[in-house]
């Protein structure tokens, strides 16, 4: 069996770790390598991933040029959260042929934010046969499709509530410094108005799928505004300090509403000194179900991970626009990845 010829897409905190670990993995050759920052482009994506070992593989800002060469079975897309930026990025890539799975948050359910985009990718994909994927742990995973996975145990569902509390002292620096710890009130407000901080994209994509895989009929989704979360003691990380009274991350809730009642509740917090991290999913219904993992699923990790095991389950897909929630039960690829793929 042919190697899977995968093209890195960004080579930001996100893609380099995928990079990492797909180098390690049995059945797959990285074949490109795109990013548009200059201390990357040019080099050696060993060197630029600092593995101490050449790739053989030169980091380009030209797209066209690396495609047209690489006869990719796959790119792993990691640049942006926002479906209107990446798109540009990614709908071109059909006409080479290449299956498409980005960490762009929009692309997890594209049909509330962009439906017009959602349905160009659609046809897009059935066109050259290609299938194109958002996903990661959150939007992806943790408070959309193992949601939907536990209620198909329920013969009746009436609401679902969902929380992720993470300790973002265990979360890469550019995480931390995204949730805004260490900054005053102040600063942070200020940040938010300027929108530095945007809080957690996805929130609702993850309402959007789970109310559309329980073909519930939303009357609308409320996004709440992102709440600083204030250290009530000094907590610290790493990189970060952080002082009583200062601000130690976020917190953001969302919720799908139906005749004024919240059905389906989402609350996503992130901050340094979290005493307990916890994903939690309690299903009201019959039976009712009530999942809590502890401590949280690590984000980082995990992110790379969904991304990577999306691969067969991908390239074995339907052409068009995939949701994670359309695709097969994901699971772990720990062997020769090929045989997940020709094999399934």
């Amino acid at each position: 069996m042919e190697k899977i010829r995968v093209v890195l897409y960004g080579l930001g905190a996100i893609g380099s770790s995928v990079a990492k670990f797909l180098l390690k993995k049995e059945g797959i050759e990285i074949v490109g390598a795109i990013d548009t920052a200059k201390d990357k482009v040019g080099k050696d994506l060993g060197e630029v991933l600092q593995t101490g070992k050449h790739v053989g593989v030169i980091v380009s800002d030209d797209p066209k040029k690396v495609f047209s060469k690489a006869c990719a079975n796959i790119v792993i897309h990691a640049t942006g959260s926002h479906l209107k930026d990446v798109y540009p990025q990614i709908a071109p890539l059909a006409e080479y042929g290449v299956n498409v799975i980005s960490t762009c948050e929009e692309l997890s359910y594209p049909f509330l934010a962009e439906p017009e985009l959602a349905k160009k990718l659609e046809i897009l994909g059935i066109k050259y046969g290609v299938t194109f994927l958002g996903t990661g742990i959150n939007p992806g995973y943790i408070m959309d499709t193992l949601v939907i996975a536990l209620t198909g145990v329920c013969q009746k569902v009436n609401k679902i509530k969902v929380e992720r509390v993470m300790n973002a002292a265990k979360r890469r620096i550019p995480f931390q410094k995204k949730v805004g710890a260490g900054l005053s009130v102040s600063e942070f407000k200020k940040k938010i108005e300027e929108k530095a901080i945007t809080g957690h994209i996805g929130l609702e994509q993850s309402i959007g799928m789970i109310a559309s895989a329980l073909c519930w009929k939303l009357d609308k989704i409320e996004v709440a505004p992102v709440k600083p979360v204030i250290a009530m003691e000094n907590v610290a990380s790493e990189a970060i300090k952080v002082k009583k009274g200062d601000v130690a991350g976020l917190r953001q809730h969302a919720s799908g509403v139906v005749k004024r009642k919240d059905v389906i509740t989402l609350d996503f917090q992130a901050y340094i000194g979290a005493k307990e991290e916890y994903d939690s999913i309690t299903i009201d219904g019959v039976p009712p179900v009530r999942q809590k993992i502890t401590p949280c699923v690590h984000g980082d990790f995990a992110t790379v991970a969904v991304i990577v095991n999306s691969i067969p389950k991908v390239m074995n897909a339907a052409p068009g626009l995939a949701t994670m929630k359309g695709l097969p039960v994901l699971s772990a690829t720990v062997k020769d990845m090929r045989k997940h793929v020709y094999n399934s």
